[in-house]
């Protein structure tokens, strides 16, 4: 009796893959979609640097938020799109928010480092902060690597914190997410930083673009795939247009800054040991006492839990909360779902009105 053999690759239909591509291709070359929708108004300029102020909608709470993003990337995927937007999110609640603004640092700045972004760039962008506010108080609120900066900040800080918020924030770099041999040439010194550092002066966009490639691989590239099969719907397709363009807008890294990023922090781990030196200060965390919260995405391929929750046992907070929410390293922003996080935590310590 004969057997008929199952057909594992089903007709294709040309007119519908036709479609499916003409909407891929479509996308791929439409102008880029239009970010930062939130009103705001620059209080303070030093260098590439800018201090934003989003005004509340209708103010409720005498301490504002200032918000400290990443070196890496753009800090526009706290204002995305409408009614996605971390910023709208928290203004539309009654909150005055703050954003400093790293900018794009040239090939001048090749000699800024962490302790000169911490004490002359940050340290000042909250001084004046507090001075256009009015406030006695603030409330830190970093992101990634934006979250360890202002970390370290608050261990060395004399201008009053009354609350600080970390979310996917790497503390521990004792476990670094990518390709083990990275991690294994970091600290035996293998990849030398230094040279690096030496000949290019500032990391190029492109170097930083392709690290975050290889350690998100290939996750990093499954995107497109999604954009293929979703290419139709095209709130999908604004939502991955947005994200598109905010993933591939790398900025330069200084110099200094990467090679004190990779020595200090990657090599030695002299965070957690308690051994980082800012200047001539030790930034130990057992030095911060303002109320902490810190934030981790149970989805996270950037920065993994372990490198978050050892800060809950070096810093000397009375008050201190830690939260796992289901997102990813990124979607905690893109979704707005930052936005209510915060705002659950930070209401009933932002000394309402």
């Amino acid at each position: 009796m004969a057997v008929e053999t199952p057909n594992l690759f089903p007709p294709l239909d040309f007119e519908k893959e036709m479609k499916r591509w003409k909407h891929v291709f479509q996308v791929l070359n439409e102008p880029e979609p239009k970010i930062g929708h939130t009103p705001r108004n620059e209080v303070w300029k030093k260098n590439k640097s800018v201090l934003w102020h989003y005004p509340a909608k209708q103010k409720k709470y005498a301490i504002p938020l200032f918000f400290v993003y990443s070196l890496f990337n753009k800090p526009y995927i706290l204002d995305i799109a409408p009614k996605a937007s971390v910023i709208e999110g928290l203004t539309n609640r009654g909150y005055e928010v703050y954003l400093l603004d790293w900018g794009e640092p040239g090939f001048e700045d090749k000699n800024i480092g962490l302790d000169t972004y911490i004490q002359k760039y940050l340290r000042t962008a909250v001084k004046r902060a507090l001075r256009h506010s009015g406030a006695e108080e603030i409330t830190l609120v970093g992101y990634c690597l934006g979250g360890t900066i202002a970390s370290i900040y608050a261990s060395i800080a004399e201008e009053p914190i009354k609350n600080l918020i970390v979310a996917t924030v790497p503390i521990d770099f004792s476990t670094i997410v990518g390709p083990d041999k990275w991690a294994e040439g970091l600290k035996d010194g293998t990849i030398n930083v230094d040279r690096f550092i030496d000949v290019f002066g500032v990391v190029p966009p492109a170097y930083v673009e392709g690290m975050f490639r290889a350690v998100s691989a290939p996750i990093y590239f499954s995107n497109y795939t999604m954009l293929l099969n979703r290419a139709h719907d095209s709130r999908y397709v604004d939502k991955w247009r947005r994200m598109n363009k905010w993933t591939t807008d790398q900025v330069p890294f200084a110099g200094e800054a990467f090679r004190q990023l990779s020595n200090d922090l990657f090599k030695e781990n002299k965070l957690v040991k308690g051994e980082l030196m800012i200047g001539d200060k030790n930034a130990n965390l057992k030095n911060i006492k303002a109320n902490m919260l810190v934030v981790s995405s149970s989805n996270d391929n950037l920065v993994l839990e372990p490198q978050s929750l050892p800060i809950m046992d070096l810093i000397s907070s009375e008050d201190k909360t830690y939260k796992l929410v289901e997102a990813g390293h990124v979607s905690l922003a893109l979704t707005g779902l930052f936005a209510v996080v915060v705002d659950e935590w930070a209401a009933s310590r932002s000394n309402p009105l």
